[in-house]
């Protein structure tokens, strides 16, 4: 039986928004455990690198949290916070390009969970490369395809992130993947 995660995570958040919006600590601490991975994962698609993902994400919360009292409710809090954050990352992306930095590390990050060695080193080796592709593909295709893959956003909240009718994000998300289908291929 699959469970409905966006159902969930928009249940909850509606009683921790109302408890956040009432300045209840813990209703904050947790909307942001809940968010915080897909926060980071989004900034992490626009900028390649781990610091400064963690660094937008938590720009991005810190200013959707400040801004509680001008979430109109147009969309999910999830898809309003995501594209905050992308927002911020965008604005981080375009600081580093104007001051020509690199980013210094693009590890893939966190462990696989596959059983035996020899099959983490292959899971891990196809993951990298299909992350590589991932990150060859135009910015509005590889968030299309990241916040639908890694974060199960429907079409609409994809196109809300990154700023586009629904239809351009599932057109960006179908090119994308077709794209690095044919890469793959190569």
């Amino acid at each position: 039986m699959k469970r409905n995660v966006a159902g969930d995570v928009a249940s909850s958040d509606s009683a921790l928004l109302h408890g956040a919006r009432e300045g209840d600590p813990r209703a904050l601490d947790e909307l942001v455990a809940l968010h915080q991975s897909s926060a980071f994962r989004v900034a992490l698609g626009i900028l390649g690198g781990e610091a400064d993902a963690q660094d937008a994400a938590q720009d991005g919360m810190l200013r959707a949290l400040k801004g509680l009292a001008g979430f109109r409710g147009d969309a999910s809090f999830r898809t309003w916070l995501l594209a905050i954050v992308a927002n911020e990352a965008r604005s981080m992306l375009r600081r580093r390009t104007r001051r020509r930095e690199c980013p210094l590390d693009d590890e893939l990050p966190g462990e696989l969970p596959v059983g035996g060695v020899a099959g983490r080193v292959v899971l891990r080796a196809e993951v990298a490369r299909v992350r590589a592709l991932l990150a060859r593909l135009p910015e509005k295709q590889r968030l299309a395809v990241q916040l639908r893959v890694d974060e199960g956003l429907s079409f609409r909240e994809v196109g809300t992130v990154i700023g586009s009718s629904e239809g351009t994000a599932r057109v960006n998300y179908h090119h994308g993947i077709k794209r690095i289908r044919g890469w793959l291929k190569e």
